[in-house]
Protein backbone atom coordinates (compact mmCIF):
# COMPACT_ATOMS: atom_id res chain seq x y z
CA UNK A 1 0.00 0.00 0.00
CA UNK A 2 1.34 3.44 -0.82
CA UNK A 3 1.16 6.34 1.61
CA UNK A 4 -0.83 8.35 -0.93
CA UNK A 5 -3.58 5.71 -0.86
CA UNK A 6 -4.16 6.27 2.86
CA UNK A 7 -6.94 8.44 4.18
CA UNK A 8 -5.36 11.56 5.76
CA UNK A 9 -6.69 10.60 9.20
CA UNK A 10 -5.16 7.12 8.87
CA UNK A 11 -1.87 8.63 7.74
CA UNK A 12 -1.98 10.80 10.87
CA UNK A 13 -2.26 7.85 13.26
CA UNK A 14 0.58 6.03 11.47
CA UNK A 15 2.75 9.14 11.85
CA UNK A 16 1.83 9.45 15.53
CA UNK A 17 2.62 5.77 16.14
CA UNK A 18 5.95 6.09 14.38
CA UNK A 19 6.83 9.17 16.42
CA UNK A 20 5.98 7.42 19.70
CA UNK A 21 8.22 4.50 18.79
CA UNK A 22 11.14 6.75 17.89
CA UNK A 23 10.71 9.22 20.75
CA UNK A 24 10.53 6.54 23.43
CA UNK A 25 13.04 4.12 21.92
CA UNK A 26 10.60 1.22 22.23
CA UNK A 27 10.01 -1.75 19.92
CA UNK A 28 6.53 -0.59 18.91
CA UNK A 29 4.50 2.58 18.70
CA UNK A 30 0.74 2.66 18.28
CA UNK A 31 -2.12 5.09 17.90
CA UNK A 32 -5.88 4.67 17.90
CA UNK A 33 -8.65 7.04 16.84
CA UNK A 34 -11.93 6.98 18.74
CA UNK A 35 -15.48 7.65 17.57
CA UNK A 36 -15.08 11.40 18.15
CA UNK A 37 -11.80 11.66 16.23
CA UNK A 38 -9.59 11.90 19.32
CA UNK A 39 -6.30 10.03 19.12
CA UNK A 40 -4.40 8.11 21.78
CA UNK A 41 -0.72 7.35 21.28
CA UNK A 42 1.44 4.87 23.18
CA UNK A 43 4.60 2.82 23.13
CA UNK A 44 5.42 -0.62 24.42
CA UNK A 45 5.21 -0.99 28.23
CA UNK A 46 7.88 -3.35 29.57
CA UNK A 47 7.99 -3.25 33.36
CA UNK A 48 8.89 -6.21 35.56
CA UNK A 49 5.28 -6.48 36.72
CA UNK A 50 3.44 -5.19 33.63
CA UNK A 51 3.91 -5.95 29.94
CA UNK A 52 1.66 -4.44 27.30
CA UNK A 53 2.13 -4.01 23.60
CA UNK A 54 1.92 -0.50 22.25
CA UNK A 55 -1.49 -1.21 20.72
CA UNK A 56 -2.88 -2.66 23.96
CA UNK A 57 -1.61 0.44 25.79
CA UNK A 58 -3.20 2.83 23.28
CA UNK A 59 -6.55 1.00 23.56
CA UNK A 60 -6.31 1.10 27.36
CA UNK A 61 -5.62 4.85 27.22
CA UNK A 62 -8.68 5.35 25.02
CA UNK A 63 -10.88 3.36 27.40
CA UNK A 64 -9.50 5.19 30.44
CA UNK A 65 -10.30 8.49 28.72
CA UNK A 66 -13.93 7.54 28.07
CA UNK A 67 -13.85 6.37 24.45
CA UNK A 68 -16.88 4.29 23.53
CA UNK A 69 -15.59 2.93 20.21
CA UNK A 70 -12.65 3.01 17.80
CA UNK A 71 -12.59 4.09 14.17
CA UNK A 72 -9.07 2.83 13.39
CA UNK A 73 -5.76 1.72 14.87
CA UNK A 74 -2.16 1.77 13.70
CA UNK A 75 0.96 0.05 14.94
CA UNK A 76 4.55 0.64 13.84
CA UNK A 77 6.71 -2.40 14.39
CA UNK A 78 9.33 -4.69 12.89
CA UNK A 79 6.77 -7.52 13.18
CA UNK A 80 5.27 -9.11 10.08
CA UNK A 81 1.78 -9.42 11.57
CA UNK A 82 -0.42 -7.92 14.27
CA UNK A 83 -0.61 -10.36 17.21
CA UNK A 84 -4.00 -11.87 18.04
CA UNK A 85 -3.93 -10.25 21.51
CA UNK A 86 -3.60 -6.80 19.93
CA UNK A 87 -6.41 -7.46 17.48
CA UNK A 88 -8.52 -8.65 20.41
CA UNK A 89 -7.99 -5.39 22.30
CA UNK A 90 -9.01 -3.35 19.23
CA UNK A 91 -12.01 -5.64 18.61
CA UNK A 92 -13.17 -5.30 22.24
CA UNK A 93 -13.57 -1.55 21.85
CA UNK A 94 -14.03 -1.05 18.12
CA UNK A 95 -15.71 -4.20 16.87
CA UNK A 96 -14.77 -6.80 14.27
CA UNK A 97 -14.53 -4.39 11.34
CA UNK A 98 -12.13 -1.88 12.88
CA UNK A 99 -9.16 -1.44 10.52
CA UNK A 100 -5.68 -2.01 11.97
CA UNK A 101 -2.79 -0.64 9.93
CA UNK A 102 0.61 -2.30 10.36
CA UNK A 103 3.54 -0.16 9.30
CA UNK A 104 7.26 -0.75 9.35
CA UNK A 105 9.72 1.51 11.19
CA UNK A 106 9.93 3.67 8.06
CA UNK A 107 6.20 4.43 8.37
CA UNK A 108 5.25 2.53 5.20
CA UNK A 109 2.00 0.63 5.73
CA UNK A 110 2.62 -3.03 4.93
CA UNK A 111 -0.82 -4.43 5.61
CA UNK A 112 -4.30 -3.40 6.74
CA UNK A 113 -6.33 -6.02 8.58
CA UNK A 114 -9.58 -5.88 10.50
CA UNK A 115 -9.78 -6.55 14.21
CA UNK A 116 -12.20 -9.44 13.66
Amino acid sequence: MTDSALDPEDRKIVTLARSARARNGVPEGAAVRDETGRTYVAGTVALPSLRLSALQTAVAMAVASGAKSLEAAAVVSEADAVPAEDLGAVRDLGGDGTPVLLAGPDGAVRVVVTAG
